[in-house]
């Protein structure tokens, strides 16, 4: 900060080394002990230090034979250092004082975090924690390592102590936020780490306490308390606090108060809510009628301010307004609901209906919750939801949903909050609920609507011939819409042509019916409506499974350049008939998305284009994921040995590029490797299952992903298409490995080598028993291994795979490890890192640097160990592999234990549980537990080590895994670990 003309402000730092700076330049703020009485006098805050007090702040009880003549040296030395502003600097009263100089005020990075923590007191007092939490994160962050890092004398002593323990006393306040928040799996490592290095600490071990609890370790949080009790005694002679003690009882109670808190990050009575979701979608300008509906679902919203919670349900066919009528009532109860309203299409009508375990997690995150804070279970979603909205009035708009066992998960529970559910199908099975069938509009409401869309002066003159409109659209709201619209942009035509048109039974169905029909007939007129371009991208569009659809991918479905396509896709937007669901995307309602089917079916010819309309899709997914593949993975043959396409894909500027777009693709990429099932298409959707297996390796379609390989491999045996169906096998010997299946996956593998040999092809006849090797391993089957990974090995060679040369070696070098050969193994990693690092594969580099990294770390080589982890860390990071950040996160935490620092060991250990949540498998979560019991152990926390430990020896043993003799060694009385 400047403070005038060609001068810049003076900065001081005491929380780490002691500096001085001139804007950006450091000054020299010379020695030790120079340093030693500039933090003496800037920690008085502007008050004189006399000449004695400073002689004992820098030497205490021996001072010097010159120790003032040292000290009028130190201070004239200062004085030149601080060149313009040596005035800072002044002598009074015999002894020396830092001051502002001209009404500036002294920049000192104490000031600050005291600044910083007072506005987060406030913020806390006002209830906006997340403020709170963001201002004590800043406080914390100025801290640079050691206060007076450096610095001798009993002054800085003793200052470094006060400023160790407010740094501390902050970092519980903002843990303690981090546990309002709901954030408890995130603390989890943090607090391990912390407690260790502060043992004694209780209000530490209460913070870990509650975070254990919260997260489902009621277990580790009682052993928590055990070792505390334990320690306090044996050191101090001394019992917990009382509130330690308390928090024990409580949690041995199972206090449901002890639940993450629902209010406490989000509303609190003294200040404003901190997390209110507004989902509601907009409620349209002109809605018409319904009062009788408005007011009876008004009324029943308002009594969910008394002791219950209000659920009103909504059913009647599709098209008949119950969306835009829930979303009216929704607008017009908002004041009933200050602390927010979560909105969802539950695509009840649909194929695929939302799953309440994916609906539960966006409202979670919806209200606040962290990622690595939501639970993986759907009764674990649901209650922790519950929790949330306790004490809240939350109002939640479940809309389309598919049936009552859909909803149930999804309601809030809790008085104050109230439900509101349309849904196609009647729910009398909805314990408690207040049902309403909503039928179409009366007559009269029906010209209401259209005439406000369409405007009073054109229905004024022609109103029978409007009556005839609304009827022939069977008086369904949405057909309403739909026509009213088309006229309203067209001025040039009259409503009686368009009444006209309506007459004319080859336009419209005989006659309206329940359910879909009078959807599809609404639907109908909107469609005829369009030019043949239009129809014939509606048509096709509508053929593409996934969620939505990209404008290049659309392009390829049409065959049509991008610009002809936008313009056509926005054509269809503005006829209601598409949705934009964001710059350059587009997706279908689900009625419509069935609607444009059948019209393609019924109208499309030849009608082999529908298929040549997927399979256009499947070229350009094919083609683009082959180029992010390139350069993912340098020198891999995969592409060398796919089947040929004839419709180009994307070209990136880069390999972040690439990774974005597989990412954000990857539900269509899917989605469309699924629907090609077809003997013609088999094959193409294998290989761009096997180009996109990065998808399982980041745990985000993990379960799509092998479900659709598991389809495929299905349609596969049945068309008799041995090459396809050797690389579906393949492809789940891969998902079932990372998930720790083992046995599922060995028997996938060995039907890859078949069919693969038998198929001729080169790329399923090496993989295969590569995989094979890292089961075998895995298993303890360590010749076997061996013998499949030469046997790789030496089919990448004849196929020129450098890059699946490098893999075969750095998985022989764990076989190598496994069984004693350490030198060899280090070589064996090392060969194969070289290879990536020609190939300039920075994915696979990653992958290269772990293999390496274990085998140093068996070698007892750990510093190189822990480089070359940190950096595959990184890289894993960076490319969103969840489960290889996880894997590498837990081999840290094994070097950090062969080092003898279990505190480091611990904390790796709890961020490989949080990523590997969902993700790995049982046998690795057991693995990770085991290694974290082994660091709390040495820590001195044998309670919740051995909690750890039996959860890891039950899941072994009912994985029936002989991991499990290990680990009950470590149970035994006599064991050390």
């Amino acid at each position: 900060m400047d403070d005038g003309p060609g001068r810049e402000r003076l900065r001081f730092t005491v929380l780490g080394p002691v500096r001085a700076w001139r804007g950006a330049t450091p000054l020299a703020a010379g020695s030790p002990q120079q340093r030693a009485l500039l933090a003496a006098l800037l920690l008085r805050g502007g008050r004189t230090a006399t000449a004695p007090e400073l002689v004992d702040d820098l030497w205490g009880d021996e001072p010097p034979h010159a120790a003032l003549a040292a000290l009028r040296t130190y201070a004239s030395r200062l004085r030149k250092a601080l060149g313009d502003d040596a005035e800072t600097l002044v002598s009074e009263s015999g002894g020396y004082a830092i001051r502002p100089v001209d009404g500036r005020p002294l920049d000192l990075d104490t000031d600050h975090a005291e600044q910083y923590a007072g506005e987060a007191e406030k913020a806390k007092a006002s209830g906006d924690r997340t403020h709170a939490r963001e201002l004590l994160d800043k406080a914390l962050a100025l801290w640079d390592g050691e206060p007076l890092a450096g610095l001798a004398g009993p002054y800085a002593d003793t200052q470094r102590t006060r400023l160790h323990e407010w740094r501390l006393s902050l970092t519980e306040s903002r843990l303690e936020l981090i546990l309002e928040a709901g954030c408890h799996a995130d603390a989890v490592s943090e607090l391990t780490a912390l407690t260790a290095a502060h043992p004694l600490r209780e209000r530490l071990r209460e913070l870990l306490m509650l975070a254990l609890y919260r997260s489902g370790r009621q277990a580790e949080a009682l052993a928590v308390y055990a070792d505390t009790r334990r320690l306090l005694a044996d050191e101090l002679g001394v019992d917990p606090c009382a509130s330690l003690s308390d928090l024990h009882q409580r949690i041995l109670q199972a206090d449901p108060d002890l639940d993450a808190p629902a209010v406490s990050f989000d509303t609190d009575p003294a200040g404003p809510a901190v997390v209110r979701p507004q989902q509601l979608p907009a409620t349209v300008a002109d809605f018409t009628g319904r009062a009788a509906f408005v007011s009876e679902l008004g009324d029943q919203l308002a009594t969910a301010e008394g002791s219950v919670m209000a659920v009103s349900a909504l059913t009647g066919i599709g098209g008949v307004g119950k969306t835009t009528l829930a979303v009216h009532v929704a607008h017009a109860a908002r004041d009933h609901f200050p602390d927010g309203q979560l909105y969802v299409d539950l695509q009840g009508a649909g194929h695929n209906p939302s799953e309440p375990v994916a609906v539960l997690g966006a409202f979670l995150r919806a209200l606040g919750t962290p990622d690595a804070s939501i639970p993986d279970g759907l009764e674990e979603r649901s209650a922790l939801f519950r929790s949330l909205l306790a004490g809240r009035r939350v109002l939640a708009l479940l809309d389309n949903a598919r049936d009552a066992s859909q909803v149930r998960p999804l309601l809030p529970g809790t008085e104050g909050c109230a439900a509101l559910i349309t849904s196609r199908a009647r729910m009398i099975d909805l314990a408690g609920a207040h049902l309403i069938d909503l039928d179409v509009m009366s007559p009269e409401e029906a010209l209401a609507l259209f005439t406000r869309i369409v405007g009073e002066e054109r229905v004024t003159s022609e109103r029978q011939a409007a009556m005839a409109v609304v009827g022939a659209c069977g008086f369904l709201p949405l057909a309403i819409r739909i026509a009213a619209s088309r006229l309203a942009a067209r001025r040039t035509w009259t409503v009686s042509i368009l009444a006209r048109k309506l007459g004319d039974e080859r336009r419209r169905l005989d006659e309206l019916r329940a359910g879909d029909l009078a959807v599809k007939a609404t639907f109908e007129l909107g469609y005829k409506q369009l030019e043949p371009a239009q129809a014939r991208a509606f048509r096709l569009l509508g053929l593409a499974d996934g969620p939505d659809i990209s404008l290049a991918a659309a392009a390829a479905v049409l065959d049509m350049d991008a610009e002809d396509t936008e313009e056509l896709l926005e054509s269809l937007v503005d006829s209601s008939l598409l949705e934009s669901a964001a710059p350059g995307r587009y997706r279908y309602h689900d009625l419509v998305r069935l609607y444009a089917r059948s019209c393609a079916e019924r109208d499309e010819h030849p009608p082999s284009e529908r298929d040549a309309a997927i399979s256009r899709l499947l070229d350009f997914y094919l083609a683009t994921a082959a180029r992010m593949y390139a350069l993912e993975r340098p020198g891999d043959r995969l592409i060398d040995h796919m089947e040929s396409t004839s419709y180009p894909g994307l070209v990136f500027a880069d390999r972040a590029a690439a990774l974005e777009w597989l990412f954000n693709e990857g539900g269509c990429l899917l989605a469309c490797a699924r629907q090609s099932s077809s003997p013609d298409t088999l094959r193409r959707a294998a290989d761009l299952l096997q180009l996109t297996k990065d998808l399982a390796e980041s745990g985000a379609d993990a379960l799509q992903y092998e479900q659709a390989n598991a389809a495929l491999l299905t349609a596969a045996r049945e068309a008799g298409d041995q090459h396809a169906e050797a690389r579906f096998h393949l492809a789940l010997t891969y998902v079932r490995t990372l998930s720790g299946r083992l046995d599922e996956a060995d028997e996938n593998a060995k039907s890859a080598m078949l069919l693969g040999l038998a198929s001729e092809d080169p790329y399923v006849s090496s993989f295969a028993p590569n995989d094979r090797g890292i089961i075998a391993n895995a298993q303890h089957r360590h010749a076997d291994a061996e013998g499949y990974l030469r046997q790789a090995l030496a089919a990448f060679r004849d196929d020129e795979n450098r890059q699946a040369e490098a893999s075969a070696l750095c998985n022989l070098s764990r076989v190598y490890l496994d069984t004693g050969r350490v030198d060899s193994a280090i070589d064996l990693a090392e060969e194969g890192l070289s290879i990536y690092r020609q190939l300039g594969a920075k994915r696979r580099l990653a992958n290269g640097m772990y293999a390496l990294a274990l085998a140093y770390t068996q070698a007892m080589r750990l510093e190189e160990a822990t480089e070359q982890l940190t950096g595959a860390l990184a890289i894993f990071r960076d490319s969103r592999q969840r489960f290889w950040e996880g894997m590498t996160n837990f081999r840290l935490a094994e070097v950090e234990l062969a080092a003898r620092r279990p505190a480091t060991a611990a904390n790796h250990a709890e961020q490989a549980l949080t990523a590997l949540r969902g993700i790995g498998g049982d046998s690795w979560r057991a693995t990770v537990l085991t290694t974290l019991g082994r660091a709390l152990h040495a820590l001195g926390q044998t309670g919740r080590a051995r909690v750890c430990w039996q959860e890891a020896l039950a899941t072994f043993e009912r994985l029936g895994s002989s991991d499990g003799i290990a680990v009950q060694a470590l149970l035994s009385p006599t064991a050390v670990a």
